[in-house]
Parts: structure tokens; sequence; C-alpha cells
């Protein structure tokens, strides 16, 4: 390596590190005020037999699906797939987290829950895809384990500071699937 291309290294690490410290400053407070909403107000509903039965069933469903057949049903999903939508947005999962949804008095804003492959089990509002496993929220609680809550940064959407936090969904100690909340961080304080 030449000294010229060391010290652009240097350089662009100085300009990563000068800027790292603000943005954890800047994220800490949602960060911490949406784990304790969610330790408190939605953990303990998790293991509400409706979430773990739609889980359990869903994962053995989907249990010995190709990766070619969940692209297949992803891709269905993006197309509009009617009944396939259907199946999901109107199941008993979905009542259950529409009425969860509408019990927070507004901090959840979404909610979708997802199998051990990563598929929407059920959900209050529409998802642009079916399957999550390519995403940071299943990647960070689903396969992470049980216990494993993931705060995702603040994003700005119809003029509310919403965050994404997700939650490992655990049966007997093993992490079966997850869940993800869109939180309205300006309603925690």
């Amino acid at each position: 390596m030449t000294i010229r291309n060391r010290l652009a290294v240097l350089a662009a690490a100085a300009s990563i590190l000068a800027i790292a410290p603000a943005v954890a400053q800047d994220e800490a407070p949602h960060v911490k005020s949406a784990t304790a909403y969610v330790q408190k107000n939605i953990e303990p509903w998790l293991s509400d037999p409706v979430v773990v039965t739609a889980i359990v069933e869903s994962n053995k469903k989907h249990k010995k699906l190709m990766q070619e057949e969940i692209t297949a049903l992803d891709k269905a999903w993006v197309a509009k797939d009617q009944a396939l939508i259907d199946g999901i947005r109107k199941n008993k999962l979905s009542e259950f987290l529409i009425k969860k949804k509408e019990a927070s008095g507004g901090v959840i804003t979404e909610a979708f829950v997802m199998d051990n492959r990563g598929l929407n089990v059920g959900q209050t509002d529409g998802t642009s895809d079916l399957w999550q496993a390519d995403e940071a929220k299943w990647q960070k609680t689903y396969a992470v384990g049980p216990g494993t809550i993931f705060v995702d940064k603040v994003e700005e959407e119809d003029g509310k500071k919403i965050a994404q936090v997700s939650v490992a969904i655990s049966d007997k100690d093993v992490a079966i699937g997850a869940v993800t909340f869109g939180i309205d961080v300006d309603k925690l304080k």
C-alpha cells in the first residue's frame, strides 16, 4: 500500500470516528425508551397462545419449503396475490395484533409477526414483501435467539418519527419467530 493510499484510509477512518459518537448519542434516547416500552407493554403478551400457536403452525407449514418456493411466495405477495395476502391479513393473529395496536394509544403504528423462515404470519398493516429473513429485523432477533430486542434507527413517516423495534418470540426458551413493531418515538416521551 502506498503512502497516499494509507493516508486516504486514515482520513476516512478519522471522519467515521468523528461522526460515530454523534450518531450514537442521537440514537441512544430512542433506543432506551423504545426498549423499555417493549419490555413493559409488549413482551408480556408475546407468549399469548394466539401468537405462539400461529407461529408454530406457520413453522410446520413452511418447514419443507425450498428457497425457490419462498422466493415464489414473496413474488406473489409483491404482485398483490389477494388470496395470499388475505390469508395473513385476515387471520386470528392479525386480529389480535390490530387490537393491541389500537390499545396502544398511537404508540404502535404497525406490527407484523414472522415465523422461523422469516415469512409473515400476521400483521396490522401491509408490508411490501412477505419474506423478511433477508432483513435486519429478522436476522438480529430470531437468528440471535430468545430475549433479543433490536431497535432500528428513527425514520420519518407521515410527519411521525418511527423506529422499528423487533423482538425474538420464544416458546419454551426456544426462538420460534420474531415480531416487528413501528413505534412512534414522540409518544414515548
